[in-house]
C-alpha cells in the first residue's frame, strides 16, 4: 500500500460545521433536480410522449452535461478554489432550471436537463475539494458521508413533497422555485465559505500539471469499474429505475410510487448518516476502504438477483434494500482523494467523479434501451425489465471480479491512516 497524503490544515469547528452547512444546502438542491424526474416522469411521459428510452435519456441528460464538465472542473478547483467555481457553476444551473420551465418539446426538455447538470457538477467536488485541505482525513470520510446523507434529504424530498406541490404549482412551477433557490443558495456560499488561498509549494512539488498524476494512479484503475457500474448503478436506481419499476412492474400508482421513493431516499439518508458516524472509529481500526468494499458488494449481489427473480413481488423495499447495501461504494471516492496529495485534490475527485456519472448515463440510457428493444422481440414488460436488468447484474460482478483482481503493490500506512490508502 501507499500510504495517503495528510490535509495540510484544517478550520475551526464552528467555521468548519458552518461551511459544511453552505455546502450541505447547495448540495441538497443539486440531488433535488437529480432525482426529480423518477417523480415527474409518469407526467412527462403523458405530456411529452416519452417511451422508455425517452425518459433514460432524458434523466441520463442530466448526469451526460454533468460528465462534460468534470475535467476542467477539476483543474479550475485546484487553481481557483471551491468557491469561485461552484458560484460560477450555479449560475448555469440557474438557467438550466429555467430553461427546463419553459420547455414544449423533448429535445428542449434534454437540452434544459444537460444545462442543469453542467451547472450543479460542482456542487459535490468544490466541497469534497475543500475539506481535503481544510480538514484532518478521519474527519473528510464523516463529511463525505454527511454530504451525501444531505444528498439523500434532497432526493427524499424530491419524492412526496414534489407529489404534494404538483397540484398547486405543476412541474413548470416547481422548476421556476427551484431557481429561486439555487440563487439563494449562491448568497448563502458567497458569504459562509473562505477564500482559497494558493497551495504552498510542498504541497505542490513533484505534482505534475494537468491530470498525469491521476491517470498513472493504480489505486485509480482498481476502483473505476467499481464508480461506472456499481457507483453509477446505485444512482440509476435510485434516481429513475426504481420508480418506473414500481409502476410498470409491480403494478404501483404513481402516489404510490412517490410513496415508495420517498421510503426508499429515507432509508439512504440514514445509511449515509450511519457511515458518517462509524467510518472514523474504522479509520482509527485499521478497517481499509478496499477491505469493507470488499466484504459489503456481495450482499448487493444477493439482493439485486432476488429483485430481477421476484419480478412484480419487488417493490419500494426491494430497491431500499439494494440502494443501502450499495453505499459501501461510496467510501471510493473519498479514498481516491487520500491516495493522492492534496494538490491534486480537485483533479483526483473529478477525474472519479467523471467515471461515477459517465455510468449512471449509460445504466440510466442503457437499461431504456433494452427494455426497449425487448419489448419489439415480443417480450413481456415484466420479463423486458427483468432481461435489462440481468445485464446490468452481470456487469456490476465483473466490475467487482475487476476490483479483486487488480493488485496494487506497496507499503502499508500506519492504522490511523489505512481507510483511503491504495489496497494491496
Amino acid at each position: 500500500m501507499t500510504q495517503p497524503h495528510a490535509a495540510t490544515s484544517t478550520l475551526p469547528v464552528p467555521t468548519a460545521v458552518v461551511v459544511f452547512a453552505a455546502f450541505a444546502l447547495t448540495y441538497f438542491l443539486s440531488a433535488l433536480l437529480r432525482a426529480i424526474t423518477a417523480t415527474l416522469s409518469p407526467t412527462l411521459s403523458a405530456e411529452f410522449g416519452l417511451q422508455a428510452r425517452d425518459l433514460g435519456l432524458l434523466a441520463g441528460g442530466y448526469f451526460l452535461g454533468f460528465s462534460l464538465t468534470q475535467l476542467p472542473l477539476g483543474n479550475w478547483l485546484d487553481r481557483h478554489g471551491p468557491k469561485r467555481v461552484v458560484l460560477g457553476f450555479l449560475g448555469v444551473a440557474v438557467l438550466g432550471a429555467a430553461a427546463f420551465a419553459l420547455a414544449n418539446q423533448f429535445a428542449t426538455l434534454l437540452a434544459a436537463r444537460m444545462l442543469t447538470g453542467m451547472g450543479v457538477s460542482a456542487c459535490l467536488m468544490a466541497p469534497l475539494t475543500g475539506f481535503r485541505r481544510w480538514l484532518s482525513p478521519s474527519a473528510q470520510l464523516r463529511a463525505n458521508s454527511w454530504m451525501l446523507m444531505t444528498g439523500s434529504l434532497g432526493m427524499l424530498a424530491s419524492t412526496l413533497p414534489v407529489q404534494w406541490l404538483m397540484p398547486l404549482m405543476g412541474w413548470r412551477g416547481l422548476f421556476w422555485g427551484l431557481a429561486l433557490l439555487l440563487l439563494l443558495a449562491m448568497g448563502v456560499l458567497a458569504l459562509a465559505v473562505p477564500r482559497w488561498a494558493p497551495a504552498v509549494p510542498a504541497m505542490d512539488e513533484g505534482v505534475p500539471a494537468g491530470y498525469a498524476a491521476v491517470w498513472r494512479s493504480r489505486f485509480f484503475w482498481k476502483m473505476v469499474p467499481l464508480g461506472f457500474f456499481c457507483y453509477g448503478g446505485m444512482v440509476a436506481m435510485q434516481t429513475l429505475w426504481a420508480g418506473p419499476w414500481m409502476v410498470r412492474v409491480a403494478g404501483y400508482t404513481p402516489a404510490q410510487a412517490a410513496a415508495g421513493l420517498f421510503w426508499l431516499n429515507g432509508c439512504m439518508l440514514l445509511a449515509f448518516w450511519t457511515w458518517g458516524l462509524v467510518n472514523p472509529s474504522l479509520a482509527r481500526r485499521g478497517v481499509t476502504a478496499p477491505r469493507m468494499i470488499a466484504a459489503g458488494l456481495p450482499l448487493s449481489f444477493v439482493l439485486l438477483a432476488t429483485n430481477i427473480v421476484q419480478g412484480t413481488e419487488t417493490g419500494w423495499a426491494g430497491w431500499a434494500a439494494y440502494c443501502v447495501s450499495l453505499t459501501v461504494v461510496s467510501l471510493t471516492q473519498p479514498a481516491v482523494a487520500l491516495a493522492l496529495p492534496p494538490a491534486l485534490a480537485g483533479r483526483a475527485l473529478s477525474a472519479y467523479n467523471l467515471v461515477i456519472f459517465s455510468g449512471v448515463f449509460v445504466v440510466q440510457w442503457g437499461i431504456g434501451l433494452m427494455i426497449d428493444g425487448l419489448l419489439s422481440l415480443g417480450w413481456p414488460q415484466v420479463a423486458a425489465f427483468q432481461g435489462a436488468m440481468a445485464a446490468y447484474f452481470v456487469a456490476c460482478v465483473a466490475s467487482y471480479a475487476w476490483f479483486l483482481i487488480f493488485r496494487v503493490e506497496g507499503r502499508a500506512p500506519p492504522p490511523e491512516r489505512q481507510v483511503g490508502a491504495q489496497a494491496r
